[in-house]
């Protein structure tokens, strides 16, 4: 997906290991700790991990409804939400830029909060970034930013990528490929869908 002259020096990868909640599929924390392991048996991939949180939390209703002393009525649900990885990433970027550790800084995200960081790295510390965007039309506020290269991650590019359905790591043995991320002739995935979790992104240094 990059531009053929790159060698990419470094992938950071940044997320949070998920846990299983009431009502959502309990081998999706499996599935997710497969592939993380897969990714460590790469040498130039770093695995970065910030926290997955669910918790009680009393939240206002959904149609807003009153009390009888007009107080917005509040229920009780269960939250869950990922964090450290934004602010994990966006260290890692500019400690990495100031080390001059690479030519270029390659974002993997669609995320508007990582728009400050990206001012520093380039005005700052004039260093050139890349967006390898997820979707089709990228955030406005990291288009702002003056990024050297926008490419847009593909499906086929994204397939041909993938991990074998067999993977060696020397902590773990071999690892499989789940069967629910297994794919049929097209490619189309079948079957029970990847874990729900929350992943920032990545930073590819090339």
């Amino acid at each position: 997906m990059l531009i053929p002259t790159h060698t990419i020096k470094r992938v950071r990868y940044f997320t949070a290991l998920i846990r299983p909640a009431l009502g959502t599929d309990p081998r999706a924390p499996i599935r997710q700790q497969t592939y993380v392991r897969a990714l460590r048996t790469n040498p130039k991939v770093t695995i970065h991990e910030g926290q997955y949180r669910n918790d009680a939390r009393m939240m206002p209703s959904l149609p807003i409804t009153f009390d009888d002393a007009g107080r917005i009525t509040r229920v009780k649900v269960r939250k869950t939400e990922e964090k450290g990885s934004d602010v994990n990433l966006a260290s890692y970027m500019v400690f990495d830029a100031c080390r001059d550790d690479a030519d270029l800084f390659v974002l993997v995200s669609n995320d508007s909060d990582f728009a400050a960081m990206l001012t520093l790295l380039t005005r700052e510390l004039d260093k050139q970034w890349a967006l390898l965007s997820p979707v089709d039309n990228p955030n406005q506020s990291l288009l702002a930013r003056d990024p050297v290269l926008i490419k847009r991650i593909r499906r086929g590019a994204l397939l041909a990528s993938q991990f074998p359905d067999e993977i060696r790591s020397t902590d773990h043995g071999v690892l499989q490929r789940p069967e629910e991320w297994s794919g049929n002739e097209t490619g189309a995935p079948f079957g029970a869908p990847r874990p729900v979790a929350e992943a920032s992104g990545g930073v590819i240094s090339v």
